[in-house]
Order: C-alpha cells, then structure tokens, then sequence
C-alpha cells in the first residue's frame, strides 16, 4: 500500500465506509506495535503484550472515528499516536508503583519512558519541523520500516529494536539477550540484511500498484 492508496481509503473513511476504517488502521498495526514496543516499560513485559495495547487503542479508535477532525493522514497518525499514548500512560499508572526507577534499570540500557532522543534507522515518530507532504512520506516509510521488522526473527528483531531505535550499546544487548557480543553483531548484520531486503520489495510493489492505479 503506497500514499495514494491510504489516502483514499481515509477519504473513504471520512464518508462513512466502516470498512475503510479497519483497512486503515490494519494498515499501520506494525508502526505502532513498534512504537509501542519502544515505549512500554520493560517491568510490564511479563503482563502485557504490546500487541495488547495496541488492539485496545484499535477498538478506541473505532468508536471514535466519528470525532476526528482530520482530513490528511498524518494527522490521522497524529490521532492514533495520541491514543496509544494515552493507553500506555494508562498501562503504567495501573501497573507500576509510583516510585523511581531501579538502579538495574537506569544501568541496562534503556531510555526513559517517552524520551525520544538518539532516534536513528528512519525516525518512528515524524519531526514536526517536517511539511505535511514530507510527514507524509516519513510515516509510510516507517509503516513499511515497522512491517518489515516484524517480519524477522524474534532475535533479529530485538537485537535491531534495541540498538537503532533504542540506543543500546553491544554490550547492554549482549546482557539483555544473553549472548556475545559477537553473536549479537551477527544479529544485527544478518537482520538488517533482511530489512534492506524487504524494503526493497515492499516499495518495488508499492511503485508497480501505483502505475496501475494511475
């Protein structure tokens, strides 16, 4: 699915196709299982998926379509962000204890809740400094970035959450994850292999669907 193609189904969207609703956001459930893999705390693994949140902020999204204003898809993804969000805060406030961070965490690696420095591979979030066509075109790209990493093995897929989207050392993955540095390394090399791949074809088909719906 190409800018285009999302376009129109939020225009369908906006004149009432219930159907186009789930298409749309169906479409962007990897970009936001990786936004929220990036931002649940890590004491909340062992209760709840992120998959979880993210069906939850689907089925909020759902009900309130009728409300949102937007007429561009970034700014639906602005929406939806904002949902996600607002249920991962809720997710902490119900789940976590009111108190500091353990040392262990502050030690392993992991940024803070919400901070959203060192972003690296394509930005998850778009800079707002962006023009609404460029926003755009940065929110595809992850989309089809966050559905390719998806795709890997689990092991791929950590190993490239936590170093280019999280910031981690090789040495604090090599902790996490219970493996060499080395093996680590290969990880990431065999991983990011794969994505280049996948990108390649995912926008290849993008650019042929394209040309035949132009």
């Amino acid at each position: 699915m190409n800018i285009f193609h999302t376009s129109k189904l939020l225009e369908a969207a906006l004149a009432g196709d219930t159907e186009a609703v789930g298409q749309l956001l169906d479409h962007f459930k990897a970009y936001l299982i990786v936004i929220a893999q990036r931002q649940l705390d890590e004491r909340l693994r062992g209760r709840m998926d992120p998959t979880d949140v993210v069906q939850t902020t689907f089925l909020e999204a759902h009900q309130d379509f009728p409300k949102f204003q937007g007429k561009e898809i970034n700014t639906f993804l602005s929406w939806l962000r904002n949902i996600l969000h607002n249920n991962i805060e809720t997710a902490h406030q119900k789940h976590l204890a009111a108190r500091k961070r353990s040392a262990k965490l502050e030690t392993s690696g992991q940024k803070p809740i919400g901070n959203d420095d060192g972003r690296s591979l394509i930005d998850i979030l778009p800079s707002e400094s962006s023009s609404p066509s460029q926003r755009v075109m940065r929110d595809e790209a992850a989309a089809s970035l966050a559905e390719c990493l998806l795709k890997l093995p689990e092991t791929q897929a950590e190993a490239i959450r936590l170093r280019y989207l999280e910031g981690w050392s090789l040495k604090n993955i090599s902790a996490r994850m219970e493996k060499s540095e080395m093996a680590v390394a290969g990880l990431l090399k065999r991983g990011l292999k794969s994505l280049r791949s996948d990108l390649v074809g995912l926008l290849s088909s993008s650019v042929q669907n394209a040309g035949k719906t132009s």
